[in-house]
C-alpha cells in the first residue's frame, strides 16, 4: 500500500491548487485523477482565454443554500492572494472591465504553470486511475483504485460535479462521497443556455443584441437580488444564450427541477424609458414614415430579423404602410419590444453548462477550513461544494480560494502541526468576523 500525507481526488483547478498548497505546507501529496490528464476543463474556459478571476468580489457574486459560507474562505485567500500567486507562477495579468486574463491570451497558460508548480513541489500525480472504494480508518483513509491501494492521513475531494462531463466532471465521485456520510443539494446546470417552448424567436436565430432579462418564477422563489440582467443576448434556434442568460440560468434550472413554470421577459430597449420608446416609434411610424412600409420604418432600430419578429408579435404586417399604423398598435409594438415574454422549458443540459449549482451540503462543512463536520481529516474544494459563482471568473476564484484553504488545513492536520483553523468554534467565529467586514 502506497502511503501519503494528503490525497487529492480530482486534478482540476481546485484540486491542483489544493495539492500545490498542501505540498507547500509540508505534506507529501498525491493527486488521483480518473482522466488521462489533469486540468482538462481549464483550457476551454473564457472562450479559450481563461478569465481566472474578477476585480469585483463579494458574497453577492456567489450562490448556494448558504452563500455566506464563502466569506471565511476568501478571508484567507481572496483576490489579492490569487493575483500574487499566479504572478509568482509567471502569469502576467491582463485586466479588461474587471475581468482578469493571462496576458498571453491563452487559457492553456494557467494549467501549464499549475502543473509546473506541482512538479516543483514534488506532487505525485496519477492519471487514468479510477477509485473503487474509500474507507475511513482510525488514523486516515484507505483508497482502493483499479491500479493500486493508497493510504492517506487526509483526503480532499475536488472532483467537480456534472458540468462538461467529457472533461471529467461526470459524477462518478458522488457514490464515494455519499459512502462517507455526506449529502448533496440537488445538482442542476448553471451558466448554461435556456430552451424556449414557443417558436417566437426562431425567425431571429443568430441575432445578437443588447437586452435586459427578467426571470419570472411563481411567488416564493427569491431571485430579486440578481435580476434583471443586462448584456448581449444571443437568439438561437432553440432559445436564448449569452452572458445575461447564463447569469439567470441556475435559478431557472432549479425552478425547472422543482416542476415550476419558468419564463423570461425580454426588454430589447433597456436604453429607453417607456415613453421615450413610444416617442421614438411614433416618429418612425409618423413624420419620418415618408411612404415607408412598417418593416422599412423599423430599419436601423434592431436587426432586420428581430424587427420582423417584433412586428409579427404586435400584429403589424411588414408590408403595411407605416403611417397607417394607429396609436394602439404602436403601443402594442412598444410593449413587445420592452416586455416580450418567452416560456422556458429546459436548459441545454450539463454537457453545455460551464458550472453547476448544488453539491455537497455546506451545513456539513466547516467554513474556515473546508473540513467535514462528519469525518475529521476529510476536506472538500471547488465545484463539488454547494457554492457556484456568477459568470465572470467567479467559479475559478472559488476553486483557487477553497483549494488553498482545504490544502493548507489538510496538510497541517496530516503533518501534526498546530492549526488555528481547527474546530467548529474557530470556523464559526471566522464566518462571523468575515460577515462584519
Amino acid at each position: 500500500m502506497i502511503r501519503t500525507d494528503t490525497a487529492v481526488i480530482g486534478g482540476g483547478a481546485a484540486g491542483l491548487m489544493a495539492a500545490i498548497t498542501a505540498a507547500g505546507s509540508g505534506a507529501s501529496t498525491l493527486v488521483i485523477e480518473h482522466m488521462d490528464r489533469v486540468a482538462r476543463k481549464l483550457p476551454s474556459t473564457g472562450n479559450g482565454k481563461c478569465n481566472y478571476t474578477n476585480a469585483l468580489q463579494g458574497v453577492s457574486f456567489y450562490r448556494g443554500e448558504d452563500p455566506a459560507f464563502v466569506m471565511p474562505v476568501f478571508a484567507q485567500f481572496g483576490l489579492p492572494e490569487t493575483l500574487a500567486f499566479f504572478q509568482e507562477l509567471g502569469i502576467r495579468p491582463k485586466e479588461r472591465n474587471g475581468y482578469y486574463y493571462p496576458s498571453s491570451g491563452q487559457a492553456s497558460s494557467i494549467p501549464e504553470v499549475l502543473c509546473m508548480e506541482a512538479r516543483y513541489r514534488k506532487v505525485s500525480i496519477v492519471t487514468s486511475c479510477v477509485i473503487r472504494h474509500i474507507r475511513k480508518r482510525r488514523d486516515g483513509f484507505e483508497i482502493l483504485t483499479d491500479g493500486a491501494a493508497y493510504f492517506a492521513k487526509t483526503v480532499i475531494f475536488a472532483t467537480g460535479l456534472l458540468a462538461a462531463p467529457k472533461t471529467g466532471s461526470d459524477g462518478s465521485a458522488f457514490p464515494l462521497i455519499a459512502s462517507l456520510g455526506h449529502h448533496f443539494v440537488e445538482v442542476v446546470p448553471a451558466l448554461v443556455q435556456l430552451e424556449t417552448g414557443q417558436k417566437i424567436l426562431k425567425g431571429a436565430a443568430g441575432v445578437r443584441t443588447e437586452a435586459s432579462l427578467t426571470l419570472q418564477i411563481p411567488p416564493g422563489e427569491d431571485v430579486a437580488d440578481v435580476f434583471p440582467e443586462r448584456g448581449e443576448l444571443q437568439l438561437t434556434e432553440y432559445g436564448i444564450s449569452g452572458i445575461p442568460v447564463f447569469q439567470i440560468s441556475r435559478y431557472a434550472a432549479r425552478a425547472l427541477a422543482q416542476k415550476k413554470q419558468v419564463s423570461v421577459e425580454i426588454n430589447f430597449a433597456p436604453w429607453a424609458l417607456k415613453e421615450e420608446l413610444y416617442e421614438l416609434i411614433g416618429q418612425r411610424f409618423g413624420r419620418y414614415a415618408r411612404g415607408k412600409t412598417s418593416a422599412e420604418a423599423m430599419t436601423g432600430l434592431f436587426d432586420r430579423k428581430l424587427n420582423a419578429v417584433l412586428l409579427k408579435e404586435a400584429g403589424i404586417g411588414g408590408s403595411f404602410p407605416a403611417e397607417k399604423v394607429g396609436a394602439a398598435q404602436r403601443r402594442k409594438l412598444c410593449a413587445k419590444i420592452r416586455h416580450l415574454r418567452v416560456e422556458i422549458v429546459n436548459t441545454k443540459g450539463f454537457s453545455s453548462a460551464q458550472a453547476c449549482a448544488g453539491g455537497v451540503d455546506t451545513a456539513e462543512l466547516y467554513a474556515g477550513t473546508m473540513e467535514s463536520r462528519l469525518l475529521p481529516g476529510l476536506y472538500f474544494a471547488g465545484e463539488v461544494v454547494d457554492i457556484d459563482g456568477a459568470c465572470g471568473g467567479y467559479n475559478l476564484q472559488w476553486a483557487w480560494s477553497s483549494g488553498y484553504v482545504a490544502g493548507r488545513h489538510a496538510a497541517l492536520r496530516a503533518c501534526g502541526k498546530p492549526d488555528p483553523g481547527s474546530g467548529q468554534k474557530y470556523n464559526d467565529l471566522q464566518k462571523k468576523k468575515a460577515g462584519e467586514t
